[in-house]
């Protein structure tokens, strides 16, 4: 399993993204399990908080590239099967009936920066770097475009949506990818800070109030959902795509690289 769940005693649940040794760079497998995992999260009466954390250094480098280079050899219709999961990833998180703490402790990169964007509240540290390096390789960064746009909003995701440039923890708080940021060392304090006050307020009730936040604030659609999908679809199908993903594997620049 590349995700472990575990549950304290005060029905307190880390979700730990767990494949370490590749940064946690989200593959088909990955997605599948934290979709399943999300999904049973949701059914328990008992559990009144969820942590979203993750183990390595990394917390996620974005999509997997062998899992994308695959991707390359399918044909069309079977490559959207497969890009649709992250995008159904990110909904079982985002439409978690429990708050959802985001424990960001390392980089985030492309997808990594979804799932950053999908939790009520996203704890970082100074040396967290982010980014949406999709169009780096000939991509866009389309099933997490509708919820980070939700989160950012579109004058500050214009400024990064874009470009692929990384950005730090000070500009990723300022873009609000991060609800602010914290020492190492204070960390997991910071994210006990958050739990506490959770445990006072009847579960129902708080479940009620996310669920009345999302239609407030406007919850992410299916519209908006398979329009990113279909886009992302067609994006693949472009020349771009394919020497984006090509170059990267041959340790090369891509052929639209120019040097500043």
């Amino acid at each position: 399993m590349t995700i472990d769940t575990d549950i304290d005693h005060r029905g307190v649940a880390h979700l730990w993204l767990d494949r370490p040794e590749k940064h946690n760079a989200l593959s088909g497998e990955m997605l599948d399990d934290l979709s399943a995992a999300a999904s049973a999260i949701a059914q328990r009466d008992d559990i009144r908080v969820v942590i979203l954390a993750a183990r390595g250094p990394s917390f996620c480098a974005g999509g997997d590239l062998g899992w994308m280079r695959a991707q390359m050899r399918m044909d069309a219709a079977t490559r959207k099967i497969e890009s649709r999961k992250i995008a159904t990833a990110l909904e079982a998180l985002a439409n978690l009936p429990q708050p959802l703490i985001g424990r960001v402790h390392g980089n985030a990169f492309g997808g990594g920066v979804g799932l950053a964007s999908v939790c009520d509240v996203t704890i970082g540290v100074p040396a967290v770097r982010m980014g949406f390096t999709e169009t780096r390789l000939g991509l866009i960064p389309a099933n997490i475009g509708p919820y980070v746009v939700a989160r950012m909003g579109v004058v500050r995701a214009r400024e990064v949506f874009m470009s692929a440039r990384l950005f730090d923890a000070e500009e990723a708080v300022r873009l609000q990818l991060l609800t602010r940021v914290v020492t190492p060392q204070t960390l997991d304090e910071a994210i006990e800070a958050e739990v506490a006050p959770y445990l006072g307020c009847a579960p129902g009730a708080v479940a009620e109030a996310k669920v009345l936040l999302g239609v407030l604030g406007g919850r992410v659609d299916p519209l908006q959902i398979d329009l990113a999908i279909d886009a992302l679809a067609a994006r693949w199908e472009t020349d771009e795509a394919r020497e984006g993903i090509n170059a990267f594997f041959d340790r090369r620049a891509p052929e639209w690289h120019r040097d500043t």
